[in-house]
């Protein structure tokens, strides 16, 4: 049986405030939070995953509405599987683009820095710009 903990302790076990986790209950973003005899929330060990779950979503860039939607498909039981799969598979593919496009942008701030430092260590203003060797790079990593 899984372990009763009120929102102190779950707080202090996932390293979130109150507040965030009760902002997250408010969105319905925490299924299966009960009421103890004396009206006080009741999580489980399993709400630290959940938590970490929505975090990593978020940070990802799932939107809230997505967060909701997913939530709900879980509260829903296994007869949403295929769904949950696929909200998350779409999520994925999203993710993998923003993933090479985030890439692609970090090669450019790259070779704006190793422009800075020759430009630096010469004295002079290099003639290759960091913008011509960010595309040069791109095309030797897409050959």
């Amino acid at each position: 049986m899984p372990s009763a903990l009120h929102i102190g302790e779950i707080a202090r076990r996932s390293g979130r405030s109150v507040h965030t986790i009760r902002w997250y209950e408010a969105q319905g973003l925490m299924p299966g939070v009960s009421r103890d005899r004396g009206g006080r929330r009741v999580y489980s060990d399993d709400h630290i995953g959940w938590l970490d779950l929505m975090d990593r979503l978020r940070c990802t860039g799932m939107s809230i509405k997505q967060l909701r939607e997913y939530t709900n498909l879980v509260k829903q039981g296994s007869a949403t599987l295929r769904k949950r799969r696929a909200l998350l598979a779409d999520h994925q593919l999203r993710v993998q683009a923003m993933i090479a496009k985030w890439t692609e942008a970090l090669a450019l701030v790259d070779a704006k820095i190793e422009f800075y430092d020759e430009w630096v260590a010469m004295g002079s203003r290099p003639a290759v710009s960091a913008q011509q060797r960010a595309r040069t790079r791109r095309r030797a990593t897409k050959a």
